[in-house]
């Protein structure tokens, strides 16, 4: 890939013309491993240089973005998003970060300290509340990104990584860590449904363990619980408290 080619690509992420990945029609999502190729080759190409921003000092590869106010977003200091992520319009940003290739939909909220990393697609109407870290995918080229569709609810200190994708609706409670591997148990019905790598529509999910046995003994490793479904009610309200409060785990 020419260098000229990876500053146009990164331009149109930069501007929302190009994804790192999204929806294929069907219910799925294609991945543009051009475009990763692209962040992956920028980084070569870039040299160190000193950048001043107010009363802040960096020293760093990317440039920043700005012009926040034509963009329509809001950016709370001391919150940061490199060139090359996309903020559409109507997304606040508390003091946060946000990576390049990241794609942010409108009206999403980023809380405070939140992290959304290289090329993480989150949806429109999406809280990432505070303290969430979201997991960069960029290698090997063609790996899906991290998925969070629109209106989900991301509680408090979770964690997604390695591709995880969290359906559209879905609430996951605070302190939820997922990667492809951890497994997601829908406990609803008679028989625990087991689903890796990705959150169901809807689902109200919460931290939980599974024994496992090992030579020393036996142990309790993490694992998440689909404990509900998130009710029309609680579109209504848009809150973490009331959706797990209709399933008995708030006061």
């Amino acid at each position: 890939m020419t260098p000229e080619r990876v500053e146009e690509l990164i331009a149109q992420l930069d501007c929302g013309e190009v994804r790192v990945a999204e929806p294929d029609g069907d219910g799925g999502w294609r991945v543009n491993d051009d475009a990763q190729r692209a962040i992956l080759e920028y980084f070569r190409l870039r040299a160190m240089e000193p950048q001043e921003v107010g009363p802040f000092s960096y020293h760093d590869k990317i440039p920043l973005k700005h012009d926040y106010d034509r963009l329509g977003v809001r950016v709370v200091p001391p919150a940061v998003a490199r060139y090359g992520a996309y903020l559409s319009p109507g997304v606040v940003m508390m003091p946060s970060y946000v990576n390049i290739g990241a794609w942010v939909g409108p009206r999403t909220m980023v809380d405070t300290w939140a992290t959304v990393g290289s090329g993480a697609q989150i949806g429109a109407d999406v809280h990432l509340a505070g303290g969430v870290g979201i997991g960069g995918v960029l290698e090997p080229p063609g790996a899906r990104p991290v998925i969070v569709e629109d209106g989900a609810f991301i509680g408090s200190r979770s964690i997604l990584t390695e591709g995880v994708r969290v359906g559209s609706g879905a609430v996951l409670g605070p302190n939820v860590s997922l990667t492809r591997t951890v497994p997601i148990i829908d406990v609803t019905g008679e028989q625990a449904i087991e689903h890796r790598g990705s959150v169901p529509p809807r689902a109200v999910v919460v931290p939980g363990t599974r024994p496992r046995a090992f030579p020393a003994g036996t142990y309790h490793l993490a694992c998440a619980l689909i404990i509900g479904w998130r009710s029309e009610s609680t579109d209504l309200r848009v809150s973490l408290n009331e959706a797990l409060r209709e399933h008995g785990l708030a006061g």
